[in-house]
Protein backbone atom coordinates (compact mmCIF):
# COMPACT_ATOMS: atom_id res chain seq x y z
CA UNK A 1 0.00 0.00 0.00
CA UNK A 2 1.40 3.30 -1.05
CA UNK A 3 2.03 5.16 2.17
CA UNK A 4 0.41 8.85 1.25
CA UNK A 5 0.65 10.36 4.60
CA UNK A 6 4.50 9.94 4.58
CA UNK A 7 4.98 11.61 0.74
CA UNK A 8 2.84 14.91 1.92
CA UNK A 9 4.81 15.11 4.78
CA UNK A 10 8.35 14.76 3.08
CA UNK A 11 6.65 17.45 1.05
CA UNK A 12 5.25 20.14 3.09
CA UNK A 13 8.48 19.60 4.92
CA UNK A 14 10.13 21.00 2.03
CA UNK A 15 7.76 23.76 2.20
CA UNK A 16 7.90 24.88 5.79
CA UNK A 17 12.08 25.31 5.63
CA UNK A 18 11.48 26.96 2.15
CA UNK A 19 8.85 29.77 3.42
CA UNK A 20 11.63 29.83 6.98
CA UNK A 21 14.00 30.88 4.41
CA UNK A 22 11.47 33.42 2.71
CA UNK A 23 10.71 34.92 6.68
CA UNK A 24 14.05 35.26 7.48
CA UNK A 25 15.27 37.15 4.52
CA UNK A 26 12.11 39.37 4.43
CA UNK A 27 12.44 40.18 8.28
CA UNK A 28 16.45 40.89 7.73
CA UNK A 29 17.93 38.10 9.84
CA UNK A 30 19.63 36.49 6.45
CA UNK A 31 21.02 39.50 4.84
CA UNK A 32 22.51 39.27 1.45
CA UNK A 33 26.16 38.77 2.82
CA UNK A 34 24.73 35.53 4.78
CA UNK A 35 22.91 34.59 1.69
CA UNK A 36 25.90 34.68 -0.25
CA UNK A 37 27.64 32.86 2.66
CA UNK A 38 24.73 30.10 2.67
CA UNK A 39 25.29 29.57 -0.78
CA UNK A 40 29.52 29.08 -0.42
CA UNK A 41 28.39 26.64 2.87
CA UNK A 42 26.25 24.56 0.51
CA UNK A 43 28.34 24.26 -2.40
CA UNK A 44 31.52 23.47 -0.83
CA UNK A 45 30.95 21.91 2.38
CA UNK A 46 27.15 20.40 2.50
CA UNK A 47 26.60 18.96 -0.78
CA UNK A 48 29.89 17.22 -1.14
CA UNK A 49 29.13 15.58 2.50
CA UNK A 50 25.72 14.51 1.08
CA UNK A 51 27.56 13.14 -1.92
CA UNK A 52 29.93 11.16 -0.04
CA UNK A 53 27.06 9.85 2.09
CA UNK A 54 24.96 8.81 -0.47
CA UNK A 55 27.80 6.36 -2.02
CA UNK A 56 28.27 4.45 1.03
CA UNK A 57 26.11 1.38 0.14
CA UNK A 58 26.78 -2.37 0.21
CA UNK A 59 28.37 -3.28 -2.64
CA UNK A 60 28.82 -7.02 -3.78
CA UNK A 61 28.46 -9.24 -6.01
CA UNK A 62 25.00 -10.49 -5.82
CA UNK A 63 24.18 -6.45 -5.83
CA UNK A 64 26.15 -5.68 -8.92
CA UNK A 65 23.82 -8.97 -10.34
CA UNK A 66 20.83 -7.68 -8.97
CA UNK A 67 20.68 -4.03 -9.84
CA UNK A 68 22.93 -4.33 -13.18
CA UNK A 69 19.64 -3.66 -15.09
CA UNK A 70 18.48 -0.60 -13.20
CA UNK A 71 22.05 0.72 -13.26
CA UNK A 72 21.74 0.72 -17.37
CA UNK A 73 18.44 2.34 -17.18
CA UNK A 74 19.38 5.09 -15.33
CA UNK A 75 22.54 5.74 -17.43
CA UNK A 76 20.30 5.15 -20.82
CA UNK A 77 17.57 7.73 -18.95
CA UNK A 78 20.38 10.59 -18.28
CA UNK A 79 21.90 10.12 -21.68
CA UNK A 80 18.19 10.53 -23.01
CA UNK A 81 17.59 13.70 -20.63
CA UNK A 82 20.80 15.13 -21.53
CA UNK A 83 20.39 15.08 -25.44
CA UNK A 84 16.17 16.08 -23.95
CA UNK A 85 17.26 18.79 -22.77
CA UNK A 86 19.03 20.65 -26.20
CA UNK A 87 15.80 20.22 -28.43
CA UNK A 88 13.06 20.98 -25.80
CA UNK A 89 14.25 24.57 -24.97
CA UNK A 90 15.21 25.98 -28.80
CA UNK A 91 13.65 29.83 -27.81
CA UNK A 92 14.77 29.49 -23.96
CA UNK A 93 16.46 32.96 -23.27
CA UNK A 94 20.29 31.85 -22.62
CA UNK A 95 20.49 31.92 -19.13
CA UNK A 96 16.99 30.27 -18.25
CA UNK A 97 18.05 27.66 -20.94
CA UNK A 98 21.35 26.69 -18.54
CA UNK A 99 18.53 26.37 -15.39
CA UNK A 100 15.85 24.27 -18.22
CA UNK A 101 18.89 21.91 -18.99
CA UNK A 102 20.17 21.40 -15.91
CA UNK A 103 16.98 20.42 -14.02
CA UNK A 104 16.30 18.14 -17.11
CA UNK A 105 18.99 16.25 -16.51
CA UNK A 106 18.88 16.51 -12.51
CA UNK A 107 15.34 16.07 -9.83
CA UNK A 108 14.46 15.94 -6.54
CA UNK A 109 14.97 11.95 -6.81
CA UNK A 110 17.45 12.14 -4.11
CA UNK A 111 15.59 13.37 -1.23
CA UNK A 112 12.21 12.83 -2.36
CA UNK A 113 12.76 9.86 -4.00
CA UNK A 114 14.66 6.90 -2.12
CA UNK A 115 11.68 6.92 0.68
CA UNK A 116 8.74 6.78 -1.73
CA UNK A 117 10.26 4.39 -3.68
CA UNK A 118 10.74 2.09 -0.32
CA UNK A 119 7.44 2.63 0.23
CA UNK A 120 5.67 1.65 -2.46
CA UNK A 121 8.19 -1.22 -3.52
CA UNK A 122 9.85 -1.95 -0.41
CA UNK A 123 13.59 -2.94 0.81
CA UNK A 124 14.48 -4.10 -2.66
CA UNK A 125 12.76 -0.52 -4.31
CA UNK A 126 15.18 1.15 -1.88
CA UNK A 127 17.94 -0.55 -3.10
CA UNK A 128 17.38 -0.12 -6.85
CA UNK A 129 16.22 3.37 -5.82
CA UNK A 130 20.09 3.92 -4.50
CA UNK A 131 21.34 2.37 -7.73
CA UNK A 132 19.64 4.22 -9.53
CA UNK A 133 20.42 7.71 -8.58
CA UNK A 134 24.56 6.77 -8.87
CA UNK A 135 24.29 8.02 -12.80
CA UNK A 136 21.85 11.01 -11.87
CA UNK A 137 24.77 12.32 -9.59
CA UNK A 138 27.56 11.59 -11.53
CA UNK A 139 26.12 13.56 -14.17
CA UNK A 140 24.64 16.49 -12.58
CA UNK A 141 28.31 17.50 -11.58
CA UNK A 142 29.79 16.29 -14.37
CA UNK A 143 27.97 17.30 -17.77
CA UNK A 144 25.34 19.40 -15.71
CA UNK A 145 27.98 21.55 -13.82
CA UNK A 146 29.09 22.40 -17.41
CA UNK A 147 26.12 24.40 -17.74
CA UNK A 148 27.21 26.51 -15.68
CA UNK A 149 30.67 26.57 -16.04
CA UNK A 150 32.56 28.90 -18.55
CA UNK A 151 36.27 29.13 -19.69
CA UNK A 152 38.26 30.26 -22.75
CA UNK A 153 39.08 26.69 -23.42
CA UNK A 154 37.90 23.26 -23.22
CA UNK A 155 41.13 22.68 -21.32
CA UNK A 156 40.89 24.55 -18.19
CA UNK A 157 36.63 24.01 -18.34
CA UNK A 158 38.06 20.41 -17.65
CA UNK A 159 40.06 21.62 -14.77
CA UNK A 160 37.65 23.98 -13.32
CA UNK A 161 34.58 21.13 -13.53
CA UNK A 162 37.45 18.42 -12.57
CA UNK A 163 38.25 20.30 -9.22
CA UNK A 164 34.94 21.52 -8.34
CA UNK A 165 33.96 20.36 -4.67
CA UNK A 166 31.27 18.34 -5.85
CA UNK A 167 33.14 16.26 -8.83
CA UNK A 168 35.84 15.30 -5.88
CA UNK A 169 33.21 14.12 -3.76
CA UNK A 170 31.79 11.60 -6.46
CA UNK A 171 35.45 10.35 -6.95
CA UNK A 172 35.60 9.98 -3.22
CA UNK A 173 32.01 8.03 -2.56
CA UNK A 174 32.86 5.97 -6.08
CA UNK A 175 36.25 4.81 -4.50
CA UNK A 176 34.60 4.44 -1.26
CA UNK A 177 31.79 2.64 -2.91
CA UNK A 178 33.67 -0.15 -5.19
CA UNK A 179 36.94 -0.52 -2.43
CA UNK A 180 34.16 -1.26 0.56
CA UNK A 181 36.62 0.85 2.18
CA UNK A 182 35.73 1.73 5.80
CA UNK A 183 36.22 5.23 6.92
CA UNK A 184 37.28 5.73 10.72
CA UNK A 185 34.07 6.05 12.60
CA UNK A 186 34.50 9.70 13.92
CA UNK A 187 34.73 10.83 10.32
CA UNK A 188 31.92 8.88 9.16
CA UNK A 189 29.60 10.47 11.64
CA UNK A 190 31.23 13.91 11.19
CA UNK A 191 30.67 13.39 7.08
CA UNK A 192 27.23 11.86 7.75
CA UNK A 193 25.84 14.84 10.14
CA UNK A 194 27.47 17.45 7.59
CA UNK A 195 25.55 15.96 5.04
CA UNK A 196 22.33 16.01 6.68
CA UNK A 197 22.48 19.35 7.04
CA UNK A 198 22.29 19.94 3.56
CA UNK A 199 18.40 19.52 2.73
CA UNK A 200 17.31 22.14 5.50
CA UNK A 201 20.04 24.31 4.23
CA UNK A 202 19.54 24.22 1.04
CA UNK A 203 15.69 24.94 1.27
CA UNK A 204 16.21 27.78 3.34
CA UNK A 205 18.32 29.26 1.14
CA UNK A 206 15.80 28.50 -1.57
CA UNK A 207 13.43 30.24 0.34
CA UNK A 208 15.82 33.63 0.83
CA UNK A 209 15.83 33.65 -2.93
CA UNK A 210 12.28 33.59 -3.23
CA UNK A 211 11.75 36.58 -1.29
CA UNK A 212 12.79 38.60 -3.91
CA UNK A 213 10.21 36.45 -6.47
CA UNK A 214 6.39 37.60 -6.85
CA UNK A 215 4.61 35.23 -6.24
CA UNK A 216 1.83 35.44 -8.89
CA UNK A 217 5.20 35.04 -11.28
CA UNK A 218 5.37 31.43 -10.21
CA UNK A 219 3.38 30.14 -13.03
CA UNK A 220 4.77 31.32 -16.03
CA UNK A 221 4.30 29.76 -19.12
CA UNK A 222 7.88 28.09 -19.73
CA UNK A 223 7.80 27.26 -15.67
CA UNK A 224 4.84 25.65 -16.74
CA UNK A 225 5.97 24.20 -19.77
CA UNK A 226 9.14 22.91 -17.60
CA UNK A 227 6.99 21.38 -15.01
CA UNK A 228 5.15 19.51 -18.24
CA UNK A 229 8.26 18.07 -18.97
CA UNK A 230 9.83 16.88 -15.59
CA UNK A 231 6.76 15.49 -13.89
CA UNK A 232 4.74 13.82 -17.16
CA UNK A 233 6.64 13.99 -20.81
CA UNK A 234 9.90 12.17 -19.17
CA UNK A 235 8.20 9.88 -16.78
CA UNK A 236 5.91 8.50 -19.66
CA UNK A 237 9.19 8.37 -22.00
CA UNK A 238 10.24 6.41 -19.03
CA UNK A 239 7.43 3.71 -18.71
CA UNK A 240 7.02 3.43 -22.61
CA UNK A 241 10.68 2.65 -22.63
CA UNK A 242 10.51 -0.01 -20.54
CA UNK A 243 7.30 -1.33 -21.87
CA UNK A 244 8.87 -2.12 -25.18
CA UNK A 245 11.98 -3.84 -23.58
CA UNK A 246 9.79 -5.58 -21.50
CA UNK A 247 11.55 -5.01 -18.63
CA UNK A 248 10.72 -6.30 -14.61
CA UNK A 249 7.70 -4.82 -13.08
CA UNK A 250 9.56 -3.26 -10.48
CA UNK A 251 12.64 -2.09 -12.38
CA UNK A 252 9.66 -0.18 -14.37
CA UNK A 253 8.42 1.31 -11.38
CA UNK A 254 10.95 2.38 -9.53
CA UNK A 255 12.34 4.10 -12.69
CA UNK A 256 9.10 5.48 -13.75
CA UNK A 257 8.97 6.61 -9.60
CA UNK A 258 12.14 8.64 -10.05
CA UNK A 259 12.18 10.29 -13.34
CA UNK A 260 8.66 12.06 -11.93
CA UNK A 261 10.27 13.75 -9.25
CA UNK A 262 10.82 17.54 -9.42
CA UNK A 263 13.68 19.94 -10.08
CA UNK A 264 16.50 19.35 -7.70
CA UNK A 265 16.72 22.30 -4.98
CA UNK A 266 20.21 22.63 -6.07
CA UNK A 267 19.52 23.89 -9.88
CA UNK A 268 18.36 27.34 -7.79
CA UNK A 269 21.68 27.16 -5.98
CA UNK A 270 23.61 26.65 -8.80
CA UNK A 271 22.11 29.39 -11.13
CA UNK A 272 22.47 31.71 -8.04
CA UNK A 273 26.42 30.76 -7.94
CA UNK A 274 27.00 30.98 -11.32
CA UNK A 275 25.22 33.92 -12.83
CA UNK A 276 21.95 31.89 -14.05
CA UNK A 277 18.71 33.49 -13.30
CA UNK A 278 18.40 32.20 -9.65
CA UNK A 279 14.65 33.74 -9.54
CA UNK A 280 13.62 31.90 -12.71
CA UNK A 281 15.47 28.34 -11.21
CA UNK A 282 13.44 29.17 -8.06
CA UNK A 283 10.20 29.50 -9.97
CA UNK A 284 10.94 25.85 -11.42
CA UNK A 285 12.21 24.62 -8.12
CA UNK A 286 9.29 25.49 -6.57
CA UNK A 287 6.21 25.30 -8.88
CA UNK A 288 7.32 21.99 -9.54
CA UNK A 289 7.25 20.96 -6.53
CA UNK A 290 4.48 22.22 -5.76
CA UNK A 291 2.72 20.45 -8.63
CA UNK A 292 4.25 16.76 -7.51
CA UNK A 293 1.84 16.60 -4.55
CA UNK A 294 -0.71 15.97 -7.60
CA UNK A 295 1.59 14.24 -9.87
CA UNK A 296 4.16 11.81 -7.93
CA UNK A 297 0.48 10.08 -6.15
CA UNK A 298 -1.16 9.66 -9.54
CA UNK A 299 1.99 8.16 -10.90
CA UNK A 300 2.35 5.83 -8.08
CA UNK A 301 -1.53 4.69 -8.22
CA UNK A 302 -0.54 3.80 -12.13
CA UNK A 303 2.04 1.99 -11.66
CA UNK A 304 0.91 -0.13 -8.52
CA UNK A 305 -2.47 -0.46 -10.20
CA UNK A 306 -0.34 -2.22 -13.46
CA UNK A 307 1.79 -4.53 -11.10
Amino acid sequence: MVNFDSMFSMQGMLFTLMLLGWFLKRIGVITDSGKSMLMDLVIDVTLPCSIVKSFQMEFSAEVVHSCLVIFIVAVVIQIGSFLLGFVLYPKADPRHKKVLQYATICSNAGFLGNPIAEGIFGSLGLLYASVYLIPQRTFMWSAGLTYFTTSPDKKTLAKKVLTHPCIIAVFIGFFLMFTQLQLPAFLNETIASIGNANTPISMMLIGTILAGVPFRSLAEKSVCYYSFVRLFLMPLLVWVGCRLFALDALVTGVSVVLAAMPAASVTAIMAAKYGADAEFATRCVVFSTLISMATIPLWCIFLVSGM
